[in-house]
């Protein structure tokens, strides 16, 4: 009873909070055609697609990182988090780039479903004009269902009381858009968003722009689509578009204790054995000192810091 008494009062004190809707890659877990996959019998090892919601609990707001394919439940999920009654589209929806698991969720806003009347979906200029320029998602900015708002790169800037965002370019597969990572930051402590990046080297040929954006943040949330080449039967993985996760962990290895903390790998493939608990994977992950993000998981940005898995 203290136990719980004292997580509500630390939730309470949380003006806003940082919520984890979604783990797996764009196709989630379990995947179509998949029909040996575990999670099929037993739902608590399905994944949904990768999303972080943001809820500002002294206004209300409610924020989403990503419009993912399973955006009716991580909308439910974020509404039971802020106490939100009633039909009411997010305050801000921020998309990463264009493939299909961070923004097809968009569909859910149009007149076949909610209905949502100009519901602010901020993304950088290219993928502001792919969502601009090709049906379906031209009908929504049509019909007022968003309200597209093409923001600048690097720039921070606020969206809510003691709240802000700034949108940086990573390297990462761009057949339709610019691909984003987030910054998003609140009073007291900052979250960094990447869920997909080619390499960290790519990103940086001269090194040290990652380990400095960590130094920056109290939280980051990184791409982890895989753990490791041979994790599909077959296929030569060595020039897959993802970092694996024990090429982070070597990245990142001589960071300080207090830094490797920080991470906590997300947008897991269904292939990827670290999304089971107590999988020898997940055990070495955690053993070197990294997080693995869960559904459910909140982070608070203001106020005291909220109970973690």
């Amino acid at each position: 009873m203290i136990a719980e008494l004292l997580a509500l009062t630390l939730q309470a004190s949380c003006q806003i909070e940082l919520v984890v809707l979604g783990v797996g890659q764009d196709g989630g877990a379990p995947q179509l055609g998949r029909n040996d996959d575990p999670a099929w019998e037993d739902p608590s090892l399905a994944m949904r697609t990768v999303s972080l919601g943001v809820v500002h609990h002294e206004t209300g707001e409610r924020f989403l990182f990503e419009a993912t394919p399973d955006l009716r439940e991580q909308l439910h999920d974020l509404d039971t988090v802020a106490g939100t009654t009633g039909p009411h589209a997010p305050d801000g929806i921020f998309l990463t780039h264009a493939h299909i698991g961070h923004y097809t969720g968009l569909m859910f806003l149009g007149h076949e479903s909610m209905g949502a009347q100009g519901a602010p979906v901020y993304a950088l200029e290219r993928m502001a004009d792919f969502l601009r320029s090709n049906g379906p998602w031209s009908q929504l900015v049509a019909y007022g269902n968003i309200d597209l708002v093409t923001i600048p790169e690097e720039d921070a800037f606020g969206i809510a009381p003691r709240l802000m965002v700034q949108a940086f370019t990573v390297p990462h597969r761009q057949e339709f858009s610019e691909v984003a990572g987030y910054r998003i930051m609140g009073p007291q402590r900052s979250v960094l968003f990447i869920p997909d990046i080619d390499s960290w080297e790519e990103w940086d040929p001269e090194g040290g722009q990652i380990e400095q954006m960590i130094a920056s943040v109290d939280r980051a949330y990184f791409d982890a689509t895989f753990f490791d080449d041979g994790e599909i039967p077959g296929r030569d993985m060595s020039g897959f578009p993802h970092p694996f996760i024990r090429h982070s962990m070597a990245r990142f290895a001589d960071l300080p204790d207090e830094e490797r903390a920080k991470i906590r790998f997300i947008h897991f493939n269904h292939t990827n054995p670290v999304r089971f608990p107590g999988s020898p994977e997940r055990a070495i992950v955690e053993a070197a000192g990294y997080g693995v993000a869960e559904r459910g998981e909140r982070f608070c940005l203001s106020g005291a810091t909220l109970r973690q898995p």
